[in-house]
């Protein structure tokens, strides 16, 4: 009778911090597609139209904008049958699997609670401790604004299905430690593969299956019991292995990994360091949040800066190492998961021209949440006396409540694409010309094309590198507008510049004798080659 109550108990706790995270972002359901990725991900799109055989080939044999995720495309598919391009129906799948993930997190937190107070008992043992520290662990998963990228985007779909099956995994090994039944252990693995399927983020598994193996759930003891729990995990290694060629394959055919061949290993190194303190900043105090990280232009070692975070992340291993000899495990178990977790994306192997994204927090933020709700819980169990209490209570619900107001500004910041460069250039300026480059696709979209062709001005005026892709847009928009000449003149210079798009654009407009009947027609033709030409520019 008592383990059923337990297990009621934290059912009840996951399915109301779920449905809290769900009215806050139900603002969500108000905002349209933006044109960062969502176009290639959903609505131009023309593969997840349909299922047929096609479109599975499709989707398990091809890469497409530098990603092997042919489950994050059945999804779309899936969203497209049932809500064809209306984004409310794309935005209402994102907010629901994020609900889901959150009553995941509570359901593990537990889980991981219990096995670290009580050994391998599972919820027998359940405590009000307990349910304080899964409660605030997923309130906090929930509700901070560090999550709304991942799920306001319609495109990082991805995140939210990878997360789901990368929390399903995790759960289900816990499983697999009770009882150790040949069930739990496949269900553990089929869960990975699907994560996998979703995004390639999920290979740090087998890692952190080891680090719960060491703490909380002391199956490792020795080199002996670390070499049975490795053997264990092979199958998992497997997995970890084949994603990450086809990954790598992946991004090389898109180009995305040039960045790489010009930025050296040590100023990457430095970068992933400030990464690993940025974000844990941006936990603590979340007033910072912007969807596009510039890559820094100067990295030193000896500047404050770097050095400081240098210093820092090296202190915070020390003080963890010195702990965990001191049998304090649970500080090197969350920091070794926060680090593995993060590594794939902290830019050691760069990707794209950004330094860093929010939504590369989802799933490592939630050992830092984690270790808040176990703080929350020894406080309120060390503070018996009534009028501390509510206090506390009175503090935690007043910290919520800042969380979920920030969300939701942080929604209406992506509820359109010309609202979100506007709110990127506004905090960036010039430091993100790749906001003004897709402001002005997004203005000319609108058709307002004087504002889209000073957005072009402004990136042809300041970049040195990539212009000629504004040259290119800008007379795309000078087409639109039925101003050939100067639509003739920047495709011209795009063409003096090497550029192959601008090229074919001025042999199509030599063969049509410059008949403005065909400016849609070539705006069509170009701008599918224009995606593919900037998509180093997104992940």
């Amino acid at each position: 009778m008592q383990k059923t109550n337990n297990v009621k108990y934290a059912c009840y706790l996951a399915a109301s911090v779920a449905f809290l995270t769900f009215l806050v972002y139900l603002p969500a359901l108000r905002n349209e597609f933006v044109n960062w990725d969502d176009g290639p991900y959903v609505f131009a799109n023309l593969q997840i139209r349909s299922f047929d055989g096609n479109f599975f080939k499709w989707a398990f044999l091809e890469f497409h904008i530098m990603n092997w995720h042919p489950l994050t495309w059945i999804s779309h598919a899936l969203d497209y049958a049932l809500w064809g391009l209306n984004p409310m129906g794309h935005h209402l799948t994102n907010i629901i699997l994020h609900t889901v993930n959150t009553a995941l997190v509570v359901v593990l937190a537990t889980k991981l609670v219990e096995a670290r107070t009580n050994g391998l008992n599972g919820l027998n043992g359940l405590n009000k401790g307990a349910l304080i520290a899964a409660g605030v662990a997923g309130l906090l998963f929930g509700l901070h604004p560090v999550h709304v990228e991942s799920v306001a985007w319609v495109a990082e779909r991805k995140d939210l299905l990878c997360a789901l099956f990368f929390l399903l995994s995790v759960i289900w090994y816990a499983n697999y430690v009770s009882y150790k039944t040949y069930r739990t252990y496949m269900l553990t693995l089929g869960f990975f593969a699907l994560a996998l399927m979703s995004k390639p983020m999920a290979i740090t598994l087998p890692a952190v299956l080891l680090i719960l193996d060491w703490y909380p759930y002391n199956r490792i003891r020795s080199l002996k019991t670390f070499r049975a729990a490795s053997v264990e995990k092979l199958p998992f290694l497997a997995l970890s292995l084949i994603s990450s060629v086809l990954t790598v394959f992946a991004q090389r055919s898109g180009g995305a990994l040039e960045l790489m061949e010009i930025v050296p290993l040590s100023t990457r190194l430095l970068v992933s360091m400030h990464s690993l303190i940025a974000y844990l900043g941006k936990m603590l105090w979340p007033l910072e949040l912007i969807p596009f990280y510039p890559y820094p232009r100067t990295v030193s070692f000896l500047s404050p800066e770097y050095f400081g975070v240098v210093a820092l992340v090296i202190g915070i291993t020390i003080i963890c190492v010195v702990k965990a000899k001191k049998k304090q495990h649970l500080w090197l178990s969350v920091w070794s998961y926060y680090c593995v977790t993060l590594a794939p994306v902290l830019g050691i192997i760069q990707v794209g021209g950004q330094a860093m994204a929010d939504r590369y927090t989802y799933l490592p933020s939630v050992g830092p949440f984690l270790l808040v709700g176990l703080g929350a819980a020894w406080v309120w169990e060390k503070s018996e006396i009534s009028w501390k209490r509510g206090l506390i209570a009175t503090t935690a619900f007043m910290v919520f409540l800042s969380l979920s107001f920030m969300t939701f500004q942080q929604i209406g910041r992506w509820k359109n694409d010309v609202d979100l460069w506007n709110y990127v250039i506004e905090r960036e300026g010039h430091d993100v010309l790749f906001a003004y480059f897709k402001r002005g696709q997004a203005f000319a979209l609108r058709g307002q094309y004087e504002k889209a062709i000073e957005d072009y001005n402004t990136v042809i005026a300041l970049n040195v590198e990539e212009y000629s892709k504004a040259y290119i847009e800008r007379g795309l928009t000078y087409l639109k507008a039925g101003q050939v000449d100067l639509a003739v003149a920047d495709l011209k210079k795009a063409c003096s510049l090497g550029d192959n798009f601008g090229c074919k654009a001025l042999r199509f407009i030599g063969k049509q004798g410059r008949n403005l009947s065909c400016r849609e027609h070539l705006h069509g033709i170009l701008n599918r080659q224009i995606v593919r030409a900037v998509k180093w520019m997104s992940t």
